[in-house]
């Protein structure tokens, strides 16, 4: 069992994470989006809206208000302990645009910059915030609810599905085409960051060998790449001989090194390696309960 001390030094590391990328997606709306006119998604994009109409109210206010029923309906679906990060990570965000809106004069910038870096840098704050099981409330929230139904589907193409109507929500809003344009590039940007953050960090590889020293090839897998090895029956099409399919699941840095490896000891083995979206297990990432 795990001690105290390292289950408040769980907590304390993710909620610094959360606050990590509460004040980096800030920055991209604060910084990127907001003063290049860029549309943004979601409840943000909303408030961007209204905030454009009434610059006496605050988007990060507005974007507080709106995310209550939102927090009410998934609170019974999520569960409190994801809840209570979602909410904290969202009245980070909210406070730190306000914050960041109110105090940094934030230059204007070529518009395709803009939506570039934007799009980085939106993907990163919330890749970090989702990577500890929290939100940042909004369309983020209604993506965690809607990937308990959905959970094959990757949440940045998910943000991409909700946030893509209120981008042209905003353009609408703002009359301007090009700023609904550049508000899809950023927020494709920032679909593939999110996707690559919580599902690409820790990149795999899956080798399949086939090769007619597998006693050798597998001693020095284990013992040259510190991997496993699965053996799987297989059988010739063309041929008919009964054969040992060689299964290993390793690091992308050890590529180089496992293909010299084999080709080493039997220069005519048969190799495929394929890319690996997860992998769970000894020398891999552990299975977390509600990961996304």
């Amino acid at each position: 069992m795990r001690s105290t001390k390292a289950k408040v030094w769980d907590v304390c590391r993710a909620y610094f994470f959360i606050t990590l990328g509460s004040l980096v997606y800030a920055l991209a709306f604060a910084g990127l989006y907001q003063p290049n006119r860029i549309g943004f998604g979601g409840l943000t994009g909303l408030a961007q809206i209204v905030h454009s109409a009434v610059p006496a109210l605050p988007v990060g206010a507005m974007v507080a208000a709106g995310n209550v029923p939102l927090f009410l309906l998934g609170w019974r679906r999520l569960g409190g302990k994801l809840l209570v990060g979602s909410l904290y990570a969202m009245v980070c965000t909210s406070l730190f645009i306000d914050l960041l809106g109110a105090f940094c004069a934030f230059p204007t910038l070529e518009p395709m910059l803009a939506s570039i870096f934007g799009g980085v840098t939106l993907g990163v704050g919330l890749g970090l915030v989702f990577s500890q099981g929290a939100t940042t409330g909004g369309t983020d929230l209604m993506a965690r609810l809607l990937k308990l139904k959905i959970g094959w589907l990757p949440m940045g193409r998910l943000l991409l599905l909700i946030d893509l109507t209120v981008i042209v929500a905003v353009a609408l809003a703002f009359r301007s085409l090009a700023s609904g344009l550049y508000g899809l590039i950023g927020l494709y940007i920032s679909s593939l960051v999110v996707d690559k953050m919580l599902y690409g960090l820790d990149r795999a590889k899956v080798a399949y060998i086939i090769s007619a020293k597998p006693e050798e090839v597998i001693a020095g897998i284990v013992e040259q790449l510190q991997r496993g090895v699965t053996l799987l029956e297989g059988k010739g099409g063309w041929s008919g001989q009964e054969k040992e399919v060689l299964l290993c699941a390793f690091k992308q840095r050890q590529i180089v090194e496992l293909k010299a490896l084999v080709k080493g000891i039997d220069p005519d083995a048969f190799l495929i390696v394929c890319d690996a979206y997860e992998v769970l297990g000894d020398g891999f990432r552990a299975y977390q309960k509600n990961e996304i």
